[in-house]
């Protein structure tokens, strides 16, 4: 039974509310305002935490993101779902990483995030989640046509566990090389002295919470941008009942820890340039659905042996670095210099890929 819950529609249901109580604790205890957890972001910090990115602001080595890995390798040994497989066309993956962060760095949040938003009361998510279902919708139209990255190739036992190695390597650094008296560097990581990337939950209790996520997301499979592209191909309601269950219990948790706050100015790391929350969450939500899954997914299956989704992961980081480099990335002041150049060109990208890489008949 324990094997089987998560699958289950009770057992998604389940893991949306442990992630929508998780994250409102999450703020509550330290991380930023609306942002208990956003995958797009903590991966934007981890950049900057190693110094890819100069942005001061945004440097932190995010506990919750090793914990998402590392509790998902934990979930497939444990339950013999470890599979370790790749070679379906990692460099696109790469690019479209590299893209779906740019798009989430114009709204300034993932999926998951936007959800989170919208759950502590900032209407501004709205537009983000209209264009992230709009990007999604753009990406069925191409899977309908034939659309396909090809199929993964098993490999090395030891090719699926690099990620896992390279995020507990992470954790050891961070270990290593602590912050100290509020300093800017230690070591060989970079600190945030103030911002965002200064405001975080304990070490131990965001890696445990991030460990928590991991191991029963990998089991239930829990994707929001799947969850979209289910019910709009298939009209499927399994994965969206999760989602729909992390809104409810995060609204919930927002009321009763006094976190909820109802409008569109005023919210925290958050702009409300409504045009371009849409569409640079519609960018990241045509790149997901290209690469096959939301920023969470990604390294949920990274942890079970899925080298081409890190591949894309590390596109993540590495966009997250050009969109702070070039400025590209949004504020709350609004949408970087070259922020919509970016969202433009991300589109001709991904309209790209999707129209070539078909099989065809």
């Amino acid at each position: 039974m324990m094997k089987n819950f998560f699958g289950t529609r009770t057992g998604i249901i389940a893991v949306g509310a442990v992630i929508g109580i998780l994250a409102p604790l999450l703020q509550k205890l330290g991380n930023p305002g609306n942002m208990g957890i956003c995958v797009a972001c903590f991966e934007r910090d981890i950049s900057g935490a190693f110094g890819f990115h100069r942005a001061a602001v945004v440097q932190y080595l995010r506990p919750e993101i090793i914990g998402f890995v590392l509790g998902s390798l934990a979930a497939a040994m444990l339950f013999k779902d470890y599979r370790a497989r790749t070679g379906s066309a990692p460099f696109v993956r790469f690019i479209l990483g590299i893209f779906a962060m740019i798009g989430a760095l114009v709204f300034l949040g993932c999926p998951w995030r936007a959800l989170l938003r919208l759950s502590g009361g900032d209407l501004n998510a709205i537009l983000g989640l209209a264009g992230l279902v709009t990007g999604i919708w753009m990406g069925t139209i191409f899977l309908k046509h034939g659309y396909n990255l090809g199929r993964t190739q098993k490999t090395h036992f030891s090719a699926g566990v690099l990620m896992p190695l390279v995020m507990a390597g992470f954790l050891i650094l961070m270990l290593i090389f602590p912050q100290i008296d509020q300093a800017s560097q230690s070591g060989v990581l970079f600190y945030s002295v103030k911002g965002p990337g200064a405001m975080h939950a304990p070490l131990l209790i965001a890696l445990g919470a991030g460990l928590i996520i991991g191991f029963i997301a990998q089991r239930s499979r829990f994707c929001t941008m799947g969850a979209f592209r289910d019910l709009i191909l298939f009209k499927q309601f399994h994965l969206i009942s999760g989602v729909l269950a992390l809104v409810a219990a995060s609204v919930a948790m927002n009321l009763i820890l006094s976190q909820f706050n109802l409008g569109f100015e005023k919210q925290p790391v958050a702009h409300n340039v409504h045009i371009w929350n849409f569409m640079g969450m519609a960018l990241a939500g045509l790149a997901f659905a290209l690469a096959g899954g939301c920023p969470g997914r990604q390294l949920f299956l990274a942890g079970e042996g899925d080298g081409d989704a890190a591949v894309f992961v590390f596109g993540m980081i590495t966009g997250a670095a050009f969109a702070h480099n070039f400025g590209l990335a949004s504020s709350p002041a609004g949408v970087g210099p070259h922020g919509i150049a970016a969202v433009f060109i991300g589109f001709a990208v991904c309209l790209f890929i999707g129209l070539t890489m078909r099989k065809t008949n």
